[in-house]
């Protein structure tokens, strides 16, 4: 837990002092993730979820992923709507997408 705890607040730039090795709340702007681990056993299969994140530049994310060691889904890639999508896996492999609208 502390070890994905740790992720999203490099991830979403977020210190809060916390922690715990059981329970922690991140918090960043009107974004609010719990993190924890009540010691039962998951299955970790990522069948019910997804996390989305709209950022201000998914490319400049996109290396910031990098340097945490995440594993890449799809880089940045510009879709016929406008929008910048890519997508990752956080160390427990659930799967990240980070959306950007670039102005033309």
């Amino acid at each position: 837990m502390p070890r994905l705890a740790a992720f999203y607040k490099q991830l979403l730039g977020v210190d809060n002092g916390s922690s715990d090795e059981i329970h922690q709340f991140i918090l960043s702007e009107e974004t609010a993730l719990t993190i924890y681990n009540d010691g039962t056993a998951k299955n970790n299969r990522n069948q019910n979820i997804c996390l989305a994140f709209t950022v201000d530049d998914a490319e400049k994310e996109y290396e910031k992923v990098l340097a945490l060691g995440a594993r890449i889904i799809e880089p940045p890639v510009r879709r016929p709507w406008g929008a910048v999508n890519m997508s990752f896996y956080d160390p427990d492999n659930n799967i990240i997408y980070f959306r950007s609208f670039p102005e033309e």
